[in-house]
């Protein structure tokens, strides 16, 4: 649905003037790629809410799940940790005694503990057994799932070396509401969460949808409006408008209330789009190529870009600019910090936690100019090394730029300012390896198609330094878990 605007164009006043922290609400998609929204380049699959919630706020061209795969991604959003620090680096299960995230403060516990009243609506993924169910995570409220994908109608979990499983719960209780649209019932019970705590407290809403990952299943109206496309992209077209849609219930809620204006909204997704055998067809287990990297490399399961970055947006219309784009990396694990200096008006001090605040970012965004903007051009990458400007060396300007990292089943990559690194990377979830070590120029060349390592060694070497670093970090991060 469409949120109703005032006839004078201006959003209702909020009902809590007296209280100036924001609202929350994280909207966080499952397997959705970069090319999937109208907002970042797609021309064929309708998401109008999502791409005005872009255009009212801070389009993140450079934003990254933490992990290229669900559960280590969720639990980084949640902690603001590298997924081997917070204690998830793989797949988690759907057995009824699957263990998860390991006790520690998340976003959910932090907001709590300053008086806002939590929620989350969607896949939790970060354990099933009920010592490590949601509630015990700093959230008041809980509907989902708590395992990975489910049937969208029947809401079972179907996959892994176990019979079916079913997996929906209101808080503790298990609940069946078998042939109700998953993607749907998410989007209005969350709805529902905010239009009963605007009025009384600042309130956090976590909406972790499971769509657009497989199973394929979508309503026949959302199928209907995506006819003309063809078999595979039509099914990721029609869960993904259905998906937008439970976006627009949730903030035409959010308008209803009032609370429109001083609400910090953010979207993203969990990794890159699925090329995933397990994805069922007509009976048959086939590749599924229905979503998007936008011209990225990899998919879901890499460390190429294809498989991190993903498309975000953050929109807060009482402190954002509108209509602007940040062009600089950004982390998941970036969003626990962000949010808890928006909150308290001031940095945090967060010793044990691995992501930085990027608000000051956020309110500085520059105008979208796409046809300028770093990450969009096509020129040759420069076949010299770097000039001083770009080189790694102490007392240098890139030296001073921040370096992040991604590992996977034994993939690993760095990158610091406009420079990757990536060590035994694969194209998706399954082997081959396809590039052992490589170097690319992520400004010139963004879909990874030239290593220029051997034009530049001395920033070669510094990216090796630095992952031979945090890789020490990482497994000193696994031993003590």
């Amino acid at each position: 649905m469409t949120a109703d605007r005032p006839q004078d164009g201006q959003r209702p006043v909020d009902p809590r003037p007296a209280d100036p922290r924001p609202n929350v609400i994280v909207l966080y998609a499952d397997d959705l790629g970069w090319g999937d929204l109208g907002c970042f380049g797609s021309e064929d699959i309708p998401s109008p809410h999502l791409d005005s919630l872009c255009a009212d706020g801070v389009k993140l061209s450079q934003w990254y799940a933490n992990s290229p795969v669900c559960s280590p991604s969720r639990a980084s959003l949640l902690t603001g940790k590298y997924p081997a620090h917070a204690g998830v680096e793989e797949i988690l299960g759907g057995r009824r005694d699957t263990p998860g995230l390991p006790p520690q403060e998340t976003m959910a516990s932090l907001l709590r503990d300053r008086g806002y009243a939590t929620g989350l609506f969607g896949k939790w993924h970060l354990g099933v057994d009920a010592e490590y169910a949601p509630g015990n995570y700093g959230f008041d409220e809980v509907f989902g799932i708590r395992a990975g994908c489910v049937d969208y109608y029947s809401h079972i979990f179907y996959w892994g070396d176990h019979d079916p499983v079913h997996d929906l719960w209101d808080g503790e209780d298990e609940v069946w509401l078998n042939g109700e649209y998953l993607t749907t019932v998410l989007g209005r019970r969350a709805a529902e969460f905010i239009a009963r705590q605007a009025p009384r407290n600042p309130f956090f809403c976590y909406v972790p949808f499971n769509a657009p990952h497989y199973p394929m299943h979508a309503p026949a109206e959302h199928m209907a409006r995506v006819a003309h496309l063809p078999e595979g992209r039509r099914e990721m077209a029609a869960m993904i408008a259905a998906l937008d849609d439970a976006v627009g219930e949730i903030l035409a809620a959010l308008e209803s209330a009032g609370a429109r204006e001083n609400t910090l909204v953010v979207f993203s997704s969990d990794n890159g789009p699925s090329r995933e055998s397990r994805n069922w067809l007509g009976g048959e287990e086939i590749s599924y190529t229905g979503g998007s990297a936008g011209g990225l490399r990899g998919s879901k399961g890499s460390v190429f870009e294809g498989g991190t970055r993903v498309p975000s947006i953050a929109a807060w219309p009482a402190r954002l600019p509108a209509g602007t784009e940040v062009n600089r990396p950004g982390l998941m694990m970036d969003l626990l910090p962000t949010i808890l200096h928006a909150v308290d008006g001031a940095e945090p001090e967060l010793a044990d936690v691995d992501g930085v605040s990027q608000l000051e970012t956020l309110r500085g965004a520059d105008r979208v100019h796409d046809a300028e903007a770093p990450g969009h051009g096509r020129a040759e990458p420069a076949a010299t090394e770097p000039g001083p400007a770009e080189t790694t060396g102490p007392g240098d300007e890139a030296s001073q730029e921040r370096t992040v990292m991604w590992t996977y089943e034994d993939q690993w990559a760095v990158r610091r300012g406009r420079y990757k690194l990536v060590i035994g990377a694969r194209e998706g979830m399954d082997p081959p390896i396809t590039v052992s070590r490589a170097v690319f120029d992520l400004d010139l060349d963004p879909a990874e198609t030239r290593d220029i390592s051997a034009d530049a060694p001395t920033l070669t070497a510094e990216l090796e330094h630095a992952l031979s670093g945090w890789q020490r970090t990482h497994h000193a991060w696994v031993a003590a878990t």
